[in-house]
Protein backbone atom coordinates (compact mmCIF):
# COMPACT_ATOMS: atom_id res chain seq x y z
CA UNK A 1 0.00 0.00 0.00
CA UNK A 2 0.80 3.79 -0.28
CA UNK A 3 2.03 5.48 2.29
CA UNK A 4 1.43 8.97 0.77
CA UNK A 5 -2.45 9.24 1.16
CA UNK A 6 -5.15 7.13 2.99
CA UNK A 7 -6.69 4.52 0.75
CA UNK A 8 -9.96 5.08 -0.26
CA UNK A 9 -12.63 1.85 -0.62
CA UNK A 10 -16.53 2.04 -2.31
CA UNK A 11 -18.44 -0.30 -1.26
CA UNK A 12 -22.20 -0.46 -2.77
CA UNK A 13 -25.13 -2.03 -0.67
CA UNK A 14 -23.25 -1.26 1.99
CA UNK A 15 -26.03 0.11 4.42
CA UNK A 16 -26.46 -3.37 6.11
CA UNK A 17 -25.50 -6.86 6.37
CA UNK A 18 -22.47 -7.95 3.84
CA UNK A 19 -21.78 -4.38 2.68
CA UNK A 20 -21.98 -2.92 6.25
CA UNK A 21 -19.36 -4.65 7.79
CA UNK A 22 -17.45 -4.57 5.32
CA UNK A 23 -17.49 -0.73 5.16
CA UNK A 24 -16.72 -0.91 9.19
CA UNK A 25 -13.98 -3.61 8.60
CA UNK A 26 -11.88 -1.41 6.12
CA UNK A 27 -12.68 1.60 8.58
CA UNK A 28 -11.23 -0.07 10.88
CA UNK A 29 -7.99 -0.60 8.69
CA UNK A 30 -7.57 3.02 8.46
CA UNK A 31 -9.16 3.04 4.87
CA UNK A 32 -11.83 6.04 4.45
CA UNK A 33 -14.97 4.49 3.24
CA UNK A 34 -17.47 5.45 0.50
CA UNK A 35 -20.80 4.62 1.47
CA UNK A 36 -23.68 3.68 -1.44
CA UNK A 37 -27.18 2.51 -0.78
CA UNK A 38 -30.27 2.51 -3.08
CA UNK A 39 -32.64 3.84 -1.11
CA UNK A 40 -32.24 3.80 2.64
CA UNK A 41 -29.86 6.88 3.15
CA UNK A 42 -30.24 6.47 6.97
CA UNK A 43 -29.03 3.29 6.86
CA UNK A 44 -26.17 4.62 4.75
CA UNK A 45 -25.51 7.72 7.27
CA UNK A 46 -25.27 5.67 10.29
CA UNK A 47 -22.49 3.06 8.58
CA UNK A 48 -20.72 6.25 7.62
CA UNK A 49 -21.31 7.76 11.27
CA UNK A 50 -19.90 4.76 12.85
CA UNK A 51 -17.03 4.33 10.38
CA UNK A 52 -16.16 8.21 11.43
CA UNK A 53 -16.02 7.02 15.15
CA UNK A 54 -12.83 4.61 13.84
CA UNK A 55 -11.06 7.71 13.00
CA UNK A 56 -11.52 8.18 8.54
CA UNK A 57 -13.47 9.78 6.79
CA UNK A 58 -16.73 8.86 5.21
CA UNK A 59 -19.09 9.87 2.20
CA UNK A 60 -22.43 8.57 1.59
CA UNK A 61 -23.14 8.38 -2.05
CA UNK A 62 -26.97 7.21 -2.63
CA UNK A 63 -27.27 5.71 -5.85
CA UNK A 64 -29.06 3.02 -7.83
CA UNK A 65 -26.22 0.99 -9.47
CA UNK A 66 -28.61 -0.63 -11.60
CA UNK A 67 -28.19 2.48 -13.84
CA UNK A 68 -24.74 3.18 -15.90
CA UNK A 69 -25.46 6.62 -15.07
CA UNK A 70 -25.95 6.39 -11.83
CA UNK A 71 -23.03 4.35 -11.49
CA UNK A 72 -20.89 6.84 -13.28
CA UNK A 73 -22.39 9.47 -10.94
CA UNK A 74 -21.40 7.51 -7.94
CA UNK A 75 -17.52 7.20 -9.05
CA UNK A 76 -17.53 10.84 -9.31
CA UNK A 77 -19.01 11.94 -6.26
CA UNK A 78 -16.12 9.29 -5.00
CA UNK A 79 -13.28 11.02 -6.97
CA UNK A 80 -14.61 14.68 -6.07
CA UNK A 81 -14.55 14.27 -2.44
CA UNK A 82 -11.43 11.48 -2.30
CA UNK A 83 -9.42 12.19 -5.70
CA UNK A 84 -9.37 8.50 -5.78
CA UNK A 85 -10.63 5.34 -5.19
CA UNK A 86 -8.46 2.68 -4.27
CA UNK A 87 -10.57 -0.52 -3.62
CA UNK A 88 -13.72 -1.38 -5.40
CA UNK A 89 -16.16 -3.65 -3.17
CA UNK A 90 -19.33 -4.61 -5.49
CA UNK A 91 -22.02 -5.84 -2.76
CA UNK A 92 -25.22 -4.67 -3.73
CA UNK A 93 -27.51 -7.45 -5.41
CA UNK A 94 -30.75 -8.37 -6.49
CA UNK A 95 -32.32 -11.89 -5.52
CA UNK A 96 -35.69 -11.98 -6.51
CA UNK A 97 -37.89 -15.45 -6.50
CA UNK A 98 -39.96 -16.25 -9.71
CA UNK A 99 -40.28 -19.39 -11.47
CA UNK A 100 -38.14 -18.88 -15.28
CA UNK A 101 -41.02 -18.98 -17.75
CA UNK A 102 -42.64 -16.43 -15.49
CA UNK A 103 -39.47 -13.71 -15.84
CA UNK A 104 -40.58 -11.12 -18.32
CA UNK A 105 -37.36 -9.21 -20.44
CA UNK A 106 -37.88 -6.11 -17.73
CA UNK A 107 -37.09 -8.54 -14.39
CA UNK A 108 -34.28 -9.88 -16.52
CA UNK A 109 -32.55 -7.02 -17.74
CA UNK A 110 -33.02 -5.20 -14.33
CA UNK A 111 -31.37 -8.53 -12.08
CA UNK A 112 -28.46 -8.43 -14.91
CA UNK A 113 -28.16 -4.79 -14.43
CA UNK A 114 -26.97 -5.01 -10.94
CA UNK A 115 -25.83 -8.21 -10.24
CA UNK A 116 -23.44 -7.99 -12.84
CA UNK A 117 -23.27 -4.85 -15.32
CA UNK A 118 -23.10 -2.66 -12.15
CA UNK A 119 -19.24 -4.58 -11.77
CA UNK A 120 -18.27 -3.63 -14.85
CA UNK A 121 -19.71 0.25 -15.03
CA UNK A 122 -17.97 1.17 -11.94
CA UNK A 123 -14.55 -0.95 -12.91
CA UNK A 124 -14.54 0.94 -16.13
CA UNK A 125 -15.07 4.33 -13.98
CA UNK A 126 -12.43 3.01 -11.27
CA UNK A 127 -9.88 0.88 -13.01
CA UNK A 128 -7.78 4.18 -14.47
CA UNK A 129 -7.24 5.70 -11.23
CA UNK A 130 -5.64 2.59 -10.17
CA UNK A 131 -3.51 1.76 -12.96
CA UNK A 132 -2.20 5.55 -12.97
CA UNK A 133 -1.50 4.73 -9.20
CA UNK A 134 -0.23 1.09 -10.21
CA UNK A 135 -2.12 -0.64 -7.00
CA UNK A 136 -5.65 -1.04 -6.84
CA UNK A 137 -8.58 -3.60 -5.58
CA UNK A 138 -11.17 -4.96 -6.50
CA UNK A 139 -13.47 -7.44 -4.87
CA UNK A 140 -16.48 -9.27 -6.67
CA UNK A 141 -19.47 -11.70 -5.05
CA UNK A 142 -20.90 -14.41 -6.42
CA UNK A 143 -22.78 -16.99 -4.08
CA UNK A 144 -22.60 -20.61 -2.83
CA UNK A 145 -26.39 -20.91 -4.19
CA UNK A 146 -25.63 -18.94 -7.27
CA UNK A 147 -22.75 -20.69 -8.39
CA UNK A 148 -24.73 -24.27 -8.02
CA UNK A 149 -27.77 -22.98 -10.07
CA UNK A 150 -30.84 -21.31 -8.24
CA UNK A 151 -34.01 -22.50 -8.73
CA UNK A 152 -36.29 -20.21 -9.11
CA UNK A 153 -33.95 -17.56 -9.04
CA UNK A 154 -31.84 -18.18 -12.77
CA UNK A 155 -31.16 -14.87 -13.62
CA UNK A 156 -29.00 -14.21 -10.44
CA UNK A 157 -27.64 -17.51 -11.15
CA UNK A 158 -26.65 -15.98 -14.67
CA UNK A 159 -25.35 -12.66 -13.72
CA UNK A 160 -23.36 -14.08 -11.00
CA UNK A 161 -21.60 -16.84 -13.40
CA UNK A 162 -21.12 -13.60 -15.50
CA UNK A 163 -19.32 -11.97 -12.36
CA UNK A 164 -17.16 -14.69 -12.38
CA UNK A 165 -16.20 -14.54 -15.50
CA UNK A 166 -15.04 -10.88 -15.17
CA UNK A 167 -13.40 -11.80 -12.30
CA UNK A 168 -11.12 -13.38 -13.91
CA UNK A 169 -10.78 -11.79 -17.38
CA UNK A 170 -9.57 -8.78 -15.12
CA UNK A 171 -7.64 -10.34 -13.12
CA UNK A 172 -5.50 -10.90 -16.00
CA UNK A 173 -5.49 -8.09 -17.88
CA UNK A 174 -4.90 -5.57 -14.58
CA UNK A 175 -3.10 -7.77 -12.48
CA UNK A 176 0.30 -7.01 -14.29
CA UNK A 177 -0.68 -3.21 -13.54
CA UNK A 178 -0.55 -3.53 -9.65
CA UNK A 179 -4.60 -3.92 -9.72
CA UNK A 180 -6.05 -7.52 -8.12
CA UNK A 181 -9.63 -8.35 -8.77
CA UNK A 182 -10.98 -11.42 -6.78
CA UNK A 183 -14.63 -12.88 -6.08
CA UNK A 184 -15.95 -13.88 -3.03
CA UNK A 185 -18.45 -17.04 -2.76
CA UNK A 186 -20.55 -16.45 0.91
CA UNK A 187 -22.58 -19.46 2.30
CA UNK A 188 -25.76 -18.83 3.83
CA UNK A 189 -24.82 -15.53 5.84
CA UNK A 190 -26.98 -14.21 9.01
CA UNK A 191 -28.63 -10.92 8.46
CA UNK A 192 -28.57 -8.14 10.76
CA UNK A 193 -32.06 -8.20 11.10
CA UNK A 194 -32.23 -12.02 12.01
CA UNK A 195 -33.87 -12.92 15.31
CA UNK A 196 -32.01 -15.37 17.30
CA UNK A 197 -34.10 -18.51 17.31
CA UNK A 198 -36.36 -17.38 14.28
CA UNK A 199 -36.30 -18.90 11.13
CA UNK A 200 -35.03 -17.83 8.23
CA UNK A 201 -34.66 -18.82 4.38
CA UNK A 202 -31.45 -18.63 4.68
CA UNK A 203 -31.41 -21.56 7.72
CA UNK A 204 -32.36 -24.45 5.06
CA UNK A 205 -28.98 -24.50 3.53
CA UNK A 206 -27.33 -24.80 6.75
CA UNK A 207 -27.71 -28.98 6.38
CA UNK A 208 -25.00 -28.14 3.26
CA UNK A 209 -22.65 -26.57 5.68
CA UNK A 210 -20.13 -29.01 7.96
CA UNK A 211 -19.75 -26.42 10.51
CA UNK A 212 -23.37 -26.69 11.11
CA UNK A 213 -24.01 -22.73 11.52
CA UNK A 214 -24.49 -19.54 9.53
CA UNK A 215 -21.80 -17.49 8.77
CA UNK A 216 -21.40 -13.64 10.23
CA UNK A 217 -21.10 -10.65 8.41
CA UNK A 218 -18.03 -9.90 10.05
CA UNK A 219 -16.44 -13.41 8.64
CA UNK A 220 -17.13 -12.65 4.97
CA UNK A 221 -15.54 -9.30 5.34
CA UNK A 222 -12.66 -10.66 6.88
CA UNK A 223 -11.95 -11.72 3.70
CA UNK A 224 -12.46 -8.81 1.78
CA UNK A 225 -9.86 -7.28 4.63
CA UNK A 226 -7.15 -10.07 3.48
CA UNK A 227 -7.66 -9.76 0.09
CA UNK A 228 -7.20 -5.96 0.31
CA UNK A 229 -4.25 -5.84 2.36
CA UNK A 230 -0.54 -6.56 2.01
CA UNK A 231 -1.19 -10.43 3.02
CA UNK A 232 -3.59 -10.84 0.26
CA UNK A 233 -1.50 -9.24 -2.54
CA UNK A 234 -0.51 -12.43 -4.17
CA UNK A 235 -4.24 -13.58 -4.63
CA UNK A 236 -5.65 -12.95 -8.15
CA UNK A 237 -8.18 -14.08 -10.27
CA UNK A 238 -9.67 -16.30 -7.51
CA UNK A 239 -13.15 -16.69 -5.64
CA UNK A 240 -13.13 -17.50 -2.12
CA UNK A 241 -15.66 -19.69 -0.55
CA UNK A 242 -16.60 -18.54 2.59
CA UNK A 243 -19.43 -21.10 3.43
CA UNK A 244 -17.84 -23.21 6.17
CA UNK A 245 -16.96 -26.03 3.76
CA UNK A 246 -19.99 -27.04 2.08
CA UNK A 247 -19.66 -27.81 -1.32
CA UNK A 248 -20.08 -25.96 -4.49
Amino acid sequence: MTTQARQVALITGAGRNIGRAVAIGLAGDGLDVVINGSADRAAAEAVAAEARSLGVQALVAMGDVGSRDECVRIAAEALAAFGRVDVLVNNAALRPQKPFLEIGAADWARVMAVDLEAAVWLSQALLPGMVDRGWGRIVNFTGMNAIQGYSGRAPVSVAKHGIWGLTKSLAKEFGSKGVTVNAISPGPIAADDDEPGVHTHRHDSIPKVPVGRMGTPAEVAAVVRMLVGEGGAYVNGQMLQVNGGAET
